[in-house]
């Protein structure tokens, strides 16, 4: 029969298949191994033939099924000697390493490790804590009434079956813990990961980075506070740039601001950065809240600070002209391969 033909025509091309590298083995693995293999459609064809003659022709097909796997092992192993054989023929341990690409740090691990070695510069000591936070460090103790909406579930990640434990929504949370455990002076920033329940899109996401600052001491003023984000701006975007604050409202801070840099509006992109204006929003800020210090055993009556925090992600897209915050937390490695040199 015809078909039957066929299939010895195909274990005559299995056994003189040319192949003579590892590129050529793996088209053949494709052709005849792969999921859409030339043998299985052969296969399919066992409708087509007689009832007597259906087990010969399974037989038949298994073989040339069989003689390509067999082929196939064969040439993988004598191309792999070969390798190996050829590869101490030709080594020559005087020469320099290959150049293969050996990664580079993630857009937002340069941005905040460089805000971090801004304000280490000037004294602040970086403080961590734990991601899953209890009510009363991550809401209560930075004065954020039972009815804000911060606590609404809509924004918050909660732990299953608990009303107290939460993914916590901001590293303020550190800041609770750090000032019902030390006594002031604190000059301390908190870098870290932080959770909200929001829509995941081009410019929000459910997980993102902050650097949050506190300086507490005696006779702490708006203007200490200014001076430092100013020397920070400075360092980070220029040394010429100039900031303004904008009044804000926080929960934990009063007064509260919104701190601005000016980008300027000479080129395209400063004037699509910051809507026209020239000012480009950076962070906000403010005195710390007496009830802040209140509820973390600390003498609103004698000490005073300042409190900030920076949205990582965001100074990230602004420095590297990001457009889509996703690309940040999918490590697609053509995305990340641009930030090798970046510093």
């Amino acid at each position: 029969m015809e078909i039957f033909d066929q299939v010895e025509k195909l274990i005559g091309e299995i056994n003189a298949y040319p192949i003579s590298n590892a590129e050529e083995l793996e088209q053949f693995r494709i052709a005849y191994l792969g999921s859409k293999n030339s043998i299985k459609p052969i296969f399919g064809r066992i409708k087509d033939v007689p009832n007597e003659r259906k087990k010969e022709f399974g037989q038949k097909v298994n073989e040339a099924k069989q003689t390509a796997e067999a082929r196939f092992k064969e040439l993988q192993s004598s191309l792999k000697n070969a390798g190996t054989s050829d590869k101490y023929k030709t080594f020559d341990p005087t020469l320099p390493m290959d150049g293969e690409w050996e990664g580079s740090r993630h857009p937002v691990s340069i941005v905040m490790n460089k805000i971090i070695h801004v304000f280490e510069k000037i004294g602040f000591e970086v403080a961590e804590e734990r991601e899953i936070e209890d009510d009363w460090h991550n809401f209560t103790a930075m004065n954020t009434p039972e009815d804000h909406p911060a606590r609404d579930m809509q924004d918050t990640f909660y732990l299953k079956d608990s009303k107290s434990s939460l993914l916590r929504t901001h590293t303020s949370s550190v800041q609770a813990r750090v000032m019902t455990s030390q006594k002031p002076p604190i000059r301390i920033i908190a870098p870290g990961r932080v959770y909200r329940n929001e829509t995941i899109s081009a410019r929000s996401h459910c997980q993102f980075h902050q650097v949050e600052g506190l300086y507490i001491d005696k006779n702490v003023s708006f203007a200490d506070m200014k001076q430092t984000l100013l020397y920070f701006a400075r360092e980070m975007y220029g040394a010429d740039t100039d900031i303004r604050l904008r009044p804000s409202f926080f929960p934990f801070t009063e007064p509260s601001a919104e701190m601005d840099v000016w980008m300027g509006t000479d080129t395209d992109a400063t004037k699509r950065l910051t809507k026209g204006t020239g000012w480009l929003e950076v962070l906000g800020c403010g005195m710390v809240d007496p009830n802040v210090l209140k509820n973390c055993d600390i003498d609103p009556e004698v000490y005073s600070g300042f409190a900030f925090g920076i949205g990582i992600e965001r100074t990230a897209m602004q420095k590297y002209e990001i457009n889509d915050i996703r690309l940040l937390f999918e490590n697609d490695l053509r995305f990340l391969k641009q930030f090798s040199s970046a510093t």
